[in-house]
């Protein structure tokens, strides 16, 4: 049973449902998928939208902090700034939520022209490495679903998967790149990107020659932290 609660928990990961829309996600019975949604909306895990869809609860961005969200954002800030200072180039945090990207930790250049993404900026996960790096590694489904409308392909994310990383060229915005890397939590999953971000001019068509190892070794040591913490 905990399996299955657990799987109408990730279905509600990509955003709001409706009840038919969980049956579909989970494949569980309808009746087995309204029993334990409303059990898992008692405990405040799950909760309702104005539409009545189900989404996530409350309880769990409590529970993510106690689990290693502050440790997250407290290593972020050094990790971040160090990659900036390697780079030369603004750094960000990105995690998901539902169908955007919020900027949730930021390094920016003190000085010159700058790709300025303030902290609790919402961007779209339709383009952008980020974009690509939060969605690549996604199950199927939710992958296909992600796709609609994107301005990358399912090839695309098929080399962000194989390389470890992902670039982008005027792709959110005309005249801007970007590298990105996965951080992954204590199981595995991708729980949010590191990106370096700046004008074309600088970080050329082919941004990840540049930049990539440094973003991947930044991710890594995110990674890193939120693996101690789930020890």
């Amino acid at each position: 049973m905990l399996d299955k609660a657990a799987s109408v928990l990730s279905a509600l990961e990509a955003g709001p449902a409706t009840l038919a829309q969980l049956v579909t996600a989970t494949h569980l019975a309808r009746p087995t998928a309204h029993r334990l949604a409303v059990a898992l909306e008692h405990h405040r895990l799950v909760a309702r939208d104005m539409q009545g869809r189900f989404v996530l609860g409350p309880r769990l961005s409590e529970l993510a902090t106690a689990a290693g969200e502050d440790r997250l954002l407290a290593a972020a800030g050094p990790v971040l700034t160090a990659l900036r200072d390697h780079t030369g180039e603004s750094a960000q945090l990105y995690r998901r939520q539902g169908d955007l990207r919020i900027c949730v930790a930021a390094a920016e250049r003190p000085v010159g022209l700058r790709d300025s993404i303030p902290v609790g900026a919402t961007l779209t996960m339709h383009a952008g490495s980020a974009a690509q790096i939060l969605l690549a590694w996604e199950e199927p489904d939710r992958l296909h679903r992600g796709l609609q409308g994107a301005k990358f392909t399912a090839t695309i994310l098929s080399g962000v998967r194989r390389r470890g990383w992902a670039q982008s060229v005027s792709e959110r915005e005309v005249g801007v790149a970007s590298v990105s890397a996965p951080v992954r939590g204590p199981s595995g999953r991708v729980v949010a990107a590191v990106s370096v971000s700046g004008p074309l001019e600088r970080l050329s068509r082919q941004p990840g020659r540049l930049h990539a190892a440094a973003v991947v070794s930044a991710a890594n040591r995110l990674t890193e932290v939120l693996r101690r913490s789930g020890d």
